[in-house]
């Protein structure tokens, strides 16, 4: 069983920066892809980023890059999600979530992929 806690979450004007944490307990994050997910009110809930188990291989939602970078602690078990120029479109609850995965490469990009998650964390970007 793996339990994830996300912290970080924040009210912040429109071009500030954040940066999430998740913490993982039960295993380790080098045996687990971890993405982030962001639902916004009366929206589906949509994958913001990816990383595999190696954290060689990230994954950004193309309308996000070069604004958020997803990495990995391992020392610490943490995955981050730094989150730069945030926009009042950024607003939503932020969900940390885990899966096992055979190889060290793989990334999920597909919430039914994952079996974890994490309660969230609220994200409210002002104008």
């Amino acid at each position: 069983q793996v339990q994830l806690v996300e912290s970080g979450g924040s009210l912040v004007q429109a071009g500030a920066s954040l940066r999430l944490s998740c913490t993982a307990s039960g295993r380790i994050v080098n045996d687990l892809v971890m993405g982030w997910f962001r639902q916004a009110p009366g929206k589906e809930r949509e994958i913001v980023a990816a990383i595999s188990r190696s954290g060689a291989t990230t994954f950004v939602k193309h309308s996000m890059r070069g604004r958020f970078t997803i990495s990995r602690d391992s020392a610490k078990n943490l995955v981050y999600l730094q989150m730069n120029n945030l926009s009042p479109e950024d607003t939503a609850v932020y969900h940390c979530a885990a899966a096992g995965a055979e190889f060290v490469s793989s990334i999920y990009y597909d919430d039914k992929q994952y079996d974890y998650w994490g309660q969230g964390t609220q994200v409210t970007v002002s104008s």
